[in-house]
């Protein structure tokens, strides 16, 4: 029997976006992690990368390999994971606070930056920050799995 093809999902939750615990980018991270769980994160897409989802993890004090160990085994749902993430890291609000004023003021390279802006054909130069430009990529990167349709 032939293996079934997994459809690839865009993960389209923004770096911006927080859950409860208030921590911005970690509802993202849980979604990117938990399609790479079940093989349908797109090619491209780094499972649990060194920019917003290292900072994530090293903010909230949580270890890269036992945080992508308990999503693919336990396979949990964002709130399961956000009452994990309490019990194995720091989430005090100053803590949170912290995090999130580096992710909201994180910029990516002049040189990223003018890449990016060019391919999703941002004509404002002064939208510099990541999340803004990661997110017109993802909308991006959807919009071509759309049309290819």
């Amino acid at each position: 029997m032939a293996a079934e093809t997994k459809e690839k999902v865009v993960p389209l939750v923004s770096s911006g976006t927080a859950g409860p615990l208030g921590a911005v980018h970690l509802p993202r991270l849980w979604l990117k992690l938990s399609l790479a769980a079940v093989d349908a994160l797109p090619e491209g897409y780094d499972e649990c990368g060194t920019g917003f989802d290292a900072m994530t993890l090293s903010a909230l004090g949580l270890e890269r390999q036992k945080t992508i160990d308990f999503i693919r085994q336990k396979k949990p749902t964002y709130m399961e994971f956000e009452e994990w993430v309490v019990a194995n890291g720091k989430t005090d609000k100053a803590t949170i606070e912290r995090h999130n004023a580096a992710v909201r003021g994180y910029n990516h390279s002049d040189e990223t930056g003018h890449k990016m802006r060019g391919a999703s054909k941002i004509k404002d130069s002064s939208v510099k920050d990541a999340v803004s430009l990661n997110m017109v990529d993802d909308l991006d990167e959807i919009h071509r799995q759309l049309i290819r349709v």
